[in-house]
C-alpha cells in the first residue's frame, strides 16, 4: 500500500554504499589532496624560477661590464701578441660588447625622457582611464618581448656568423639600430608601467590600486576554463615567474621614487609596506588559485611542477658546459620572456637620479655596493648551479646533457671528448681533467648534433614491414618519454596568452 507515511519513513531510513562506486569516491579524494598540493609545488618552482630571474638581472650589473672590460683588453693588446688566432674576439666576448654598448646607448637616451612630466601627466587622467592604459601596457609589454629576443638573438648570431657563408642578412649596423630601439621603446613602456603603478599607490581614495588589483583576479576567468597540456602548462608557469619578478622591480622603482619624494624619510616606508604587501599578496593567491583549478579540470598532477623545475634547472645546467650553445641569460629570456636589458636601463636611470653620489664616501659606498652585488650574483649562481645538477640527478636527465659529439679536430676518436657528470657539483670533466663549467667553449663543425635529445620519429620511415610488432612495443614508451622531451625540446614558448595547440 502507497501512503504519505511509508514515504517518508523511506526516506529517513533509505541507505547506499559508497563502496559501490570506489573508484570513482578515490579519483574524488586524490583530486582534492592535489589540489592542497598545488600550492606547495607551485611556490617551489616560482622560488626557483624567480631566483632564475635574479641571477640573469644581476648579471647585467656585475659580470657583464667586467666581461666587457676583458674583451676590449683583448682588443686593445692583441695586436701586441700577433694574429695567433682567426678571430679578433671570441663570439662570447661580441656579443658581450654588443649588450654593453647597447647598455650605455639606451641609458643616456633615456636621460631625455622626463619621469616627472610623465607622472603628471598619468596623474591628471581618469580612473577608468588609466585603468583601460594599464591593461593596454601589459598587452604591449608581452608582444614586444615576444619579439625582442629575436632582434637581439638576430644581432648576435649577425655579429658573429662565420665569414665564410654567403651573406644573407642586411648587415649588422642595421641590426644594431634595430635592437638599440628595441631596448629604448621597451624601457619606456616598463617606465610608463611603474609610473601608472606609482599614481595608483599615491592616490587618497587607493580606487585605482584596487582595480589594478581587481584586475589580476579577471586573469582567473581568461585561463582556468580553457583546454591546457603540460606543455601549455609551462608555457603559462613560465610567464607566471617572469611576470611576478617583474612585478618585483617595478615595486623597487616605486619605492625608491616615493622615498626621493619624502626626503628618504624611513617612516614613509611603513605607509607603502601595507600596499605593497597586498600587491604581492593577490599575485601569490591569484597563481595559486588559477593553477589549483587548471590542474583540477585538466586532470594534472602537482607533480609536473617538479618536471618543470627540473626542465628549467637542465637549461642551467647545459648553459654551464665547454660547448655551451648559448649564454644562460638569453636561454632566460627565451624560455621565460624575460630580457633584463631593458628592465636594467630603467632601474639604472632611476636609481642615478634618486641617489646624488657626493664626496669620497659617497664613492666607497657605491663601490662596496658593486662589490656587494657580485657577492650575491656569486652566491646566487653557486646555490643555484648545486640545485639545478640536483633537480637534473632526481628526474634521471643526466644522460640528455653528455651525448657524444663528433670533434673539430681530427684525429682524435669522439668518444673521449664526452665529459661525465658530476652530480653534487655540476661539472664535466674531460681527458685532461680540466673543469668545463668556466671553460671557454669550442668552435664546432656545423653538422654537429645538439646536445638535447632528438626525436625518434624518423626511424619509423624507414622500418621495414616486418617489424611492425616492435614499433607497437615501443609506441608506448615513446608516449610516457614525450612529455620531458617536449619541454626540453620546445626552446620558446609564446608569452603573449595561453594559446592552445
Amino acid at each position: 500500500d502507497l501512503s504519505l507515511l511509508r514515504f517518508i519513513s523511506a526516506e529517513l531510513t533509505r541507505g547506499y554504499f559508497l563502496e559501490h562506486n570506489e573508484a570513482k569516491y578515490t579519483e574524488r579524494r586524490e583530486r582534492v589532496y592535489t589540489c592542497m598540493r598545488i600550492p606547495k609545488e607551485l611556490e617551489k618552482l616560482m622560488f626557483f624560477g624567480i631566483f632564475l630571474c635574479l641571477d640573469a638581472f644581476l648579471y647585467v650589473f656585475t659580470l657583464l661590464p667586467l666581461r666587457v672590460f676583458l674583451a676590449m683588453f683583448r682588443f686593445i693588446t692583441l695586436p701586441c701578441y700577433g694574429l695567433r688566432d682567426r678571430r679578433l674576439l671570441q663570439p662570447a666576448q661580441v656579443c658581450d660588447m654588443l649588450k654593453g654598448v647597447i647598455l650605455v646607448i639606451c641609458y643616456f637616451m633615456m636621460h631625455y625622457v622626463d619621469y616627472s612630466m610623465m607622472y603628471h601627466l598619468i596623474r591628471g587622467q581618469s580612473v577608468i582611464k588609466l585603468y583601460i592604459i594599464y591593461n593596454m601596457l601589459e598587452v604591449a609589454d608581452r608582444l614586444i618581448s615576444s619579439f625582442g629576443q629575436d632582434i637581439l638573438d638576430a644581432l648576435y648570431w649577425t655579429a658573429t656568423e662565420p665569414k665564410e657563408r654567403k651573406r644573407a642578412h642586411i648587415g649588422v649596423i642595421p641590426h644594431f639600430f634595430m635592437a638599440v630601439l628595441y631596448v629604448f621603446l621597451h624601457a619606456i613602456l616598463i617606465m610608463v608601467q611603474a609610473t601608472t603603478l606609482n599614481v595608483a599607490f599615491n592616490s587618497h581614495n587607493k580606487s585605482l590600486l584596487t582595480i589594478m588589483m581587481s584586475n589580476n583576479f579577471v586573469e582567473i576567468k581568461g585561463s582556468v576554463f580553457k583546454k591546457f597540456e603540460k606543455n601549455n602548462l609551462f608555457q603559462m608557469s613560465n610567464s607566471d615567474i617572469k611576470e611576478r619578478f617583474t612585478n618585483y622591480v617595478l615595486l623597487l622603482i616605486v619605492c625608491l621614487r616615493n622615498m626621493e619624494q619624502f626626503s628618504w624619510n624611513p617612516d614613509h616606508l611603513w605607509v607603502l609596506f601595507p600596499d605593497v604587501c597586498m600587491v604581492v599578496a593577490s599575485e601569490i593567491a591569484v597563481d595559486i588559485v588559477k593553477h589549483a583549478f587548471i590542474t583540477k579540470f585538466n586532470d594534472i598532477t602537482a607533480d609536473v611542477y617538479s618536471e618543470y623545475r627540473a626542465s628549467l634547472a637542465f637549461d642551467l645546467v647545459s648553459s654551464r658546459q665547454k660547448n655551451a650553445y648559448t649564454d644562460y641569460s638569453d636561454s632566460v629570456s627565451r624560455r621565460m620572456g624575460f630580457i633584463p636589458l631593458p628592465l636594467a636601463v630603467l632601474l639604472i636611470r632611476v636609481v642615478t637620479s634618486s641617489i646624488k653620489v657626493q664626496g669620497v664616501l659617497a664613492y666607497v659606498c657605491v663601490v662596496l655596493f658593486y662589490c656587494g652585488l657580485i657577492s650575491l650574483k656569486v652566491l646566487n649562481s653557486i646555490v643555484l648551479l648545486g640545485k639545478s645538477c640536483q633537480y637534473v640527478k632526481e628526474a634521471k636527465m643526466e644522460e640528455k646533457l653528455f651525448n657524444p659529439v663528433l670533434t673539430a679536430t681530427p684525429g682524435k676518436p669522439a668518444g673521449k671528448q664526452q665529459g661525465t657528470f658530476k652530480s653534487t657539483q655540476g661539472i664535466s670533466t674531460d681527458e685532461n681533467g680540466s673543469t668545463s663549467v668556466t671553460n671557454q667553449p669550442v668552435h664546432q663543425k656545423e653538422n654537429m648534433p645538439s646536445l638535447l635529445v632528438t626525436s625518434n620519429s624518423d626511424q619509423f620511415l624507414t622500418t621495414p614491414d616486418g617489424e611492425e610488432k616492435d614499433i607497437s612495443q615501443d609506441s608506448s614508451e615513446l608516449k610516457h618519454r614525450s612529455a620531458k622531451k617536449d619541454l626540453l625540446e620546445i626552446d620558446r614558448f609564446t608569452i603573449c596568452g595561453n594559446r592552445i595547440d
